[in-house]
């Protein structure tokens, strides 16, 4: 334990939904060796960094890294604490027992798309992107009121497990631990959408030093097992 420290500190932080489970075993894991507490809050990524530019007290902050790019320049994070994290690509899911529509190549996912009774996805970044996606392919208008967008917070696999979704899209990070659907596979390679999730130490924290040591761990080749456990890759 390094001098000064005490079992008292906690680290609190706020992070969006795609991390919440890696974050959740990676937390548990730097407590049982380091003796620390750390305690973070997994929410809309939009909610999450609305926080931060309040100036909420929390002292780290995990979220895609042109959220973290907007707090920078706002003076809410401190940019030399900036870690990347984790890179994460999109799946598609469907109702547990459904029959799996071709989504093997661009052309396959554009005909399943139009033929599906209605499409979900998140407000975060993978939602952005294929609200582009839909634009580029000329489908946009034709598929709009056919167009899910779950709320912050909530996972796009709970409108698809209770049938108000047939076709759902969200990080993979997301999809994979939920019941009730099946993920069918991921994006073709010619419109996936790579994510990078970051971390930094918010200019609110009250605990620098404890962060920062946190930080280090979830940069360390000890948290990487787990990241790839949670189906994204050690960025």
């Amino acid at each position: 334990m390094a001098i000064g420290q005490t079992m008292n500190e906690q680290i609190t932080g706020v992070s969006s939904m795609a991390t919440r489970q890696l974050l959740a075993e990676l937390v548990k894991e730097y407590g049982r060796i380091s003796g620390r507490r750390v305690a973070i809050e997994s929410v809309g990524g939009v909610d999450a960094a609305r926080r931060v530019q309040a100036g909420e007290p929390l002292d780290i902050v995990v979220l895609a890294a042109d959220a973290l790019d907007r707090l920078a320049a706002a003076g809410r994070i401190d940019p030399a604490s900036r870690i990347e994290l984790v890179r994460s690509g999109v799946a598609i899911a469907v109702v547990a027992g459904a029959p799996r529509p071709e989504i093997g190549t661009e052309a396959a996912l554009r005909d399943t798309i139009l033929a599906a009774r209605s499409i979900g996805y998140s407000t975060g970044p993978s939602g952005s992107h294929l609200g582009r996606l839909f634009e580029r392919w000329g489908i946009a208008e034709t598929i709009a009121p056919r167009i899910v967008q779950a709320p912050p917070g909530v996972p796009v696999g709970i409108l698809v497990a209770r049938g108000d979704v047939e076709l759902g899209f969200q990080q993979l990070s997301e999809l994979m631990h939920l019941p009730g659907i099946d993920v069918i596979g991921s994006l073709p390679p010619e419109v996936q959408i790579i994510t990078t999730f970051s971390a930094a130490i918010c200019m609110a924290s009250r605990e620098r030093d404890a962060s920062r040591a946190f930080l280090s761990f979830l940069a360390s080749p000890a948290a990487s097992p787990a990241k790839l456990r949670h189906g994204m890759e050690p960025a």
